[in-house]
């Protein structure tokens, strides 16, 4: 495992996601179906290559779940993937608490704080208050559940850093845009193609924020094993 897997990976991602976004802008389902639950087992293994926590991989891999689940059209799935999703969020959340541990990174002021917070918590509630009356009866609690994780998770991220603060707001766009299209609100063209492209710049920036903050890079393999024991 050295930086050259990194990047063989890395451009692997590259392909596949274009092969993905192109295919749903093209309106080829066939080329989605088979890239899609390829991007996240490529985004995991390059995590795990550069060094990244075990924590990272799963919360990933919890989102080639949902990926997978969320190809097929019907309710049970829908409830089956978004519950893989929020597995892969309390990941994240996890994961933010202890690389802020290990790295002894301070925590942001006080003020700035409770405005991302007050931020958050608006962005939540006004979003759960215009999806609800256009949400079937029976998601709108789960929805409303994971609504809220997805936010702390996105809170989460933002005290991490930069990229990863960007990529938790990115989530809470791209599964915005999901709910409003159960919510049977009108769509931009090509719906799927703005939640694909959101949400993988979402997965991949969190990835890129938490292997940052970490300090990992791609493990050469004579200190791959001391590495692992690290990160773990």
């Amino acid at each position: 495992m050295n930086a050259r897997h990194a990047r063989v990976l890395l451009v692997a991602l590259g392909l596949v996601t274009l092969v993905d976004l192109v295919s749903l802008a093209a309106g080829y389902g066939t080329g989605h179906t088979a890239a899609k639950p390829l991007l996240m087992p490529l985004l995991a293994l390059y995590a795990r290559v550069c060094g990244g926590p075990r924590l990272l991989v799963a919360a990933l891999l919890f989102g080639w779940g949902g990926d997978v689940l969320l190809l097929f059209d019907a309710e049970p799935a829908f409830l089956a993937g978004m519950a893989s999703f929020a597995a892969g969020h309390v990941c994240y959340l996890l994961l933010f608490r202890q690389t802020a541990a290990l790295t002894g990174k301070r925590p942001p002021r006080a003020r700035a704080t409770w405005l991302t917070a007050a931020a958050y918590a608006l962005a939540l509630v006004t979003t759960v208050a215009l999806l609800w009356p256009g949400l079937p009866a029976d998601l709108r609690v789960p929805v409303a559940g994971y609504s809220l994780l997805l936010t702390a998770m996105a809170y989460g991220a933002a005290r991490l850093g930069l990229l990863a603060g960007i990529g938790g707001a990115l989530f809470m766009l791209s599964d915005t845009l999901i709910a409003t299209g159960v919510a049977e609100w009108p769509q931009l063209p090509r719906p799927d193609f703005w939640i694909m492209i959101t949400y993988i710049a979402a997965q991949y920036l969190l990835a890129r924020g938490v292997l940052g903050a970490a300090g990992a890079q791609p493990v050469p393999p004579a200190t791959y094993r001391e590495r692992r024991t690290l990160t773990t």
